[in-house]
């Protein structure tokens, strides 16, 4: 935790079109562990908690990615790292696997986080 808390901004990614429990529940989800990080001091973004409540309340597609990609494009710029959720479904995310590539064509660091016990490891496996 202390490096997640060395950072200016952490980007958080996580399922949300894939998530099985369907987009409320990955909100929620998602939503639940960015609280749990605030509450250890780590600055971060996520951006399933600010554009879930955007698209469902100003009806806008929720899980159109020609939408959702650039308009997260400013945020993941402006942020040092990134800590992928390991909610289920993260590795079949076509939103994720994108955000992967701006990072890793960034050179910033990968990281993937449990929800549940907030274990922290290098994300370093390859997904295409």
């Amino acid at each position: 935790m202390d490096r997640l808390r060395s950072y200016k901004l952490v980007y958080i990614a996580s399922p949300y079109s894939v998530y099985p429990g369907g987009l409320e529940r990955a909100f929620i989800t998602v939503t639940q562990l960015a609280a749990d990080l605030l509450r250890a001091n780590v600055r971060l973004f996520c951006p399933i908690t600010m554009a879930h409540p955007i698209a469902m309340h100003g009806r806008i597609d929720p899980v159109d990615h020609a939408i959702w990609l650039p308009a997260m494009a400013p945020f993941m710029d402006a942020c040092d790292a990134m800590l992928i959720a390991e909610m289920r479904g993260w590795d079949e995310s076509y939103g994720v696997r994108e955000e992967i590539k701006v990072f890793r064509a960034a050179g910033k660091p990968l990281w993937r986080i449990a929800p549940i016990t907030l274990r922290i490891t290098p994300h370093i496996e390859e997904i295409v």
